[in-house]
């Protein structure tokens, strides 16, 4: 039997515990395919409320994240925010199942699309907090500043932990271009050997079921990545949510989601071909609120993730 290494086991190997990630979204990050810089309306299939619900109680700001602003007038309430959402998340997982060690995961939007400064005290108070091992940080790989690398490296140097998740999705130009991406494939291989010499760990997100992919192309994508000597992957189905340019693809007999037959199979294949001392971090996502609209097997996770974990075990692989 093949053991795969979860998040879990990978955390109650490195800290003989259990190690809980933290999600942070914060007020005025935002992605340059949102704002304008690269694209407009962001990635066809997002709504990052469906699967960052504090988004939806945050106060909206009228100050949005780039590399180009010069004064941060929101700062102190993003880290009030931070603060916040720790310790409320903190303490119902402390109650519930004795947490005492966090990751916070910075989760929404692209984390390093923003000032230096602003990242930089953000970084900061966040490692500051009690029982904080280190950091995981969601963006893109055009969201990138080398002196953010050598920031996120100083951490590693001082015993913290860091991940940054790089959101490739596919390795495909023509699907990158098809979901409205806003950048290619090129240089990402380069970007993430780069990352890791800094000693920060890499995952890798990709979707399975974008448009147009078979699945000799996703197979294709999860292979390139391992190939360039990641740390970690995720593993997403895409799923469609209301309000997204892909909903309206879908109303128009223009995409068919994947089915949860062929999405198993995929991490059948997937989870055959992943190295033992690759940290497998996601092999599910849904929606589980009223605003999906397809696939409905991507409505309840437990359901979803049965039908995988009995498909895994018949072909001897323990998740």
């Amino acid at each position: 039997m093949k053991q795969i290494l979860t998040i879990g086991r990978y955390f109650k190997s490195r800290y003989r515990q259990m190690v809980r990630k933290v999600p942070i979204s914060l007020q005025g990050f935002t992605c340059p395919n949102i704002d304008g810089s690269v694209a407009k309306g962001g990635c066809t299939y997002c709504k990052n409320e469906t699967f960052s619900p504090s988004l939806l109680s945050l106060e909206k700001s009228n100050i949005n994240m780039n590399f180009n602003l010069t004064y941060n007038p929101i700062l102190d309430k993003q880290v009030e925010t931070l603060k916040s959402q720790f310790y409320n998340y903190s303490k119902s997982h402390n109650d519930k199942f004795g947490t005492n060690k966090y990751m916070l995961y910075f989760q929404s939007f692209s984390n390093t699309y923003a000032p230096y400064d602003t990242l930089e005290t953000l970084y900061n108070e966040g490692l500051k907090l009690p029982n904080v091992v280190g950091l995981s940080i969601g963006t893109r790989t055009d969201c990138i500043e080398d002196r953010i690398l050598e920031l996120l490296g100083n951490y590693v140097k001082n015993k913290k932990e860091i991940w940054l998740e790089y959101g490739i999705q596919s390795i495909f130009d023509s699907t990158l271009r098809l979901i409205n991406r806003g950048h290619g494939i090129a240089g990402a291989k380069e970007l993430v050997q780069k990352t890791r010499k800094y000693g920060i760990k890499v995952c890798i997100h990709l979707i399975y079921g974008l448009p147009k992919e078979n699945n000799e192309m996703m197979i294709a994508s999860l292979k390139e990545v391992l190939s360039w000597g990641i740390d970690g992957i995720k593993i997403h189905p895409l799923y469609i949510v209301k309000d997204t340019a892909i909903e309206k693809m879908y109303n128009a007999n223009k995409y068919e989601p994947i089915s949860l037959e062929n999405y198993a199979d995929l991490i059948v294949q997937s989870l055959k071909l992943i190295p033992h001392n690759v940290v497998v971090q996601r092999i599910s996502a849904g929606a589980h609120d009223d605003s999906l609209v397809a696939p409905k097997w991507c409505f309840d996770k437990n359901i979803q993730m049965r039908y995988i974990r009995d498909r895994l075990l018949e072909n001897g692989i323990a998740y």
